[in-house]
């Protein structure tokens, strides 16, 4: 049986949640798992000798946890294809998983299908950060100090990649941004639908 797995990273406060959600919309057969959902409780979480909580490392995620809700996804996938009309692409059980620590997980690299990821430039970043509420709130000094630097070693660390990952201009209107994923994903769909049908 025949799944479809996307990858959707970025920089915090990219836009990918929005991207996930409006491809969801579009997609028929279509499940999205979202990182943010597995954070650890703050009472488990490390602080740095700034005082900063390390949110943004793989230690503040509970990432067994999100391993086994993907591979709980993905045999009820293979059930459901065997029961239906593999010769239609629409078929397909397509699973976006979104987050922003997805490239430096090892256990999840040999799973995808298609990589996406969503850049923005410092300063939009900052100013997209400013305007959410989270909790527990950003302490001052917090994005220079922890999330900034996180993220450029985390970057740093994709130097590594082996497969191919679409790099998505985060600055574009949501539009623009889905209907570049959608197409290219339509494409990869039908390349997917005829690997299994050769078979």
């Amino acid at each position: 049986a025949v799944t479809f797995l996307l990858h959707l990273s970025h920089v915090t406060n990219g836009g990918k949640t929005t991207l996930a959600k409006n491809l969801q919309k579009h997609l028929p057969n279509c499940s999205v798992i979202s990182q943010d959902d597995f954070f650890k409780p703050e009472s488990e979480i490390e602080t740095d000798k700034n005082g900063f909580l390390q949110y943004d490392v793989l230690e503040a995620l509970n990432m067994e946890k999100m391993m086994s809700t993907i591979s709980c996804w993905m045999e009820s996938a293979r059930r459901s294809v065997v029961s239906t009309d593999r010769e239609s692409a629409e078929e397909i059980p397509i699973l976006i998983i979104e987050g922003f620590l997805l490239f430096n997980y090892k256990p999840l690299d040999t799973i995808w299908n298609r990589s996406y990821f969503l850049t923005i430039p410092y300063e939009e970043c900052k100013r997209r950060r400013s305007t959410r509420v989270y909790e527990p709130p950003d302490s001052p000094g917090y994005f220079d100090g922890h999330v900034w630097p996180m993220y450029l070693k985390h970057r740093q660390e994709m130097q590594d990649i082996t497969w191919e990952v679409v790099y998505l201009d985060g600055t574009k209107s949501e539009e623009d941004l889905f209907l570049q994923v959608y197409e290219d994903l339509i494409q990869e769909l039908a390349k997917q639908k005829c690997k299994y049908c050769a078979n």
